[in-house]
């Protein structure tokens, strides 16, 4: 029987990761700043494609940084387009900077 997968920080290997099932499935590459994040890449596994992970990953991972009151750089291009179908998380990115991202 499936579980929910479950996304979580690994600051160890600088990613968010989504686990289904216990197996990694994909994750969220970042880089770390003082007061922000950068999203670099988003990869799910081959195996697990077509489940809406990516989706799920990038949802958990903005609102874990929006806890921490992070600002959002999404050089991902998965990322910079899940935030513009999802107008809500645009006030992650600083709006100074959303002209570069074409947000």
């Amino acid at each position: 029987m499936s579980t929910e997968p479950e996304v979580k920080d690994n600051p160890d290997a600088n990613r968010f990761e989504i686990r289904v099932d216990g197996a990694l499935a994909g994750f969220a590459e970042y880089k770390l700043k003082p007061g922000q994040i950068s999203f670099t890449h988003t990869e799910i596994g081959e195996e697990f494609s077509g489940q809406g992970l990516a989706g799920k990953l990038v949802r958990a991972a903005l609102d874990e940084v929006r806890g921490r009151e992070l600002a959002v750089l999404p050089f991902c291009p998965y990322v910079r387009g899940w935030i513009g179908k999802h107008p809500d998380y645009l006030d992650l990115v600083p709006a100074e900077r959303r002209a570069d991202f074409e947000l």
